[in-house]
């Protein structure tokens, strides 16, 4: 068996950006199991500082949908996960003023989309955080209170057509030691 073989493996080269999903709502063993993959994810100092908004009301993403051209695909989607912050809390307790806050909410994002593949389902990353449009709409749609940020929301269900895996590295991008 070569090490590719590995699921863990062949969960992360298959993860890919879907944004057509099949009109099949996600199984609540399943939402619970991403909620639970994702406060697995790493953060500074093992603060944990996220919080995740739970979407599946289709009237709501379908207005997540209009807040831009480049959130469309949250009209489609049958779950969104949105990951937030409170960053006014988190920099006033941890002193963390370097945006910290956005390398742990990252990490849960990554940890969800993952997780979606290994269970079957596809997702893509909807960026908030610092996309005017998108976090002037989306955050007052969420009802986030005030000095909550949202990072992002993965937008996730079962795709509407498969994509093939990742392969290969880009020799091109790759130094050693030094650039």
């Amino acid at each position: 068996m070569s090490l590719s073989d590995n699921q863990t493996i062949r969960i992360i080269l298959g993860r890919r950006s879907v944004r057509i999903f099949e009109e099949k709502s996600v199984e609540t063993e399943k939402v619970d199991l991403l909620l639970e993959c994702a406060f697995a994810a790493p953060s500074a100092m093992n603060i944990r500082p996220c919080h995740l908004v739970v979407v599946d009301d289709k009237e709501l993403l379908k207005k997540i949908g209009e807040a831009s051209v480049h959130s469309r695909m949250a009209a489609g989607a049958p779950l969104g996960l949105a990951v937030c912050v409170d960053v006014a809390n988190y920099e006033k307790q941890h002193g963390f003023t370097d945006g910290t806050w956005m390398e742990d909410a990252s990490c849960v994002m990554e940890n969800v989309l993952l997780a979606a593949r290994a269970v079957g389902l596809e997702g893509v990353w909807l960026q908030i955080a610092n996309r005017p449009e998108r976090e002037g709409t989306i955050p007052s749609l969420l009802g986030l209170p005030d000095g909550v940020r949202a990072l992002a929301m993965a937008l996730v269900g079962y795709g509407a057509k498969a994509k093939s895996p990742h392969a290969g590295v880009d020799e091109a991008r790759v130094h050693h030691n030094r650039w």
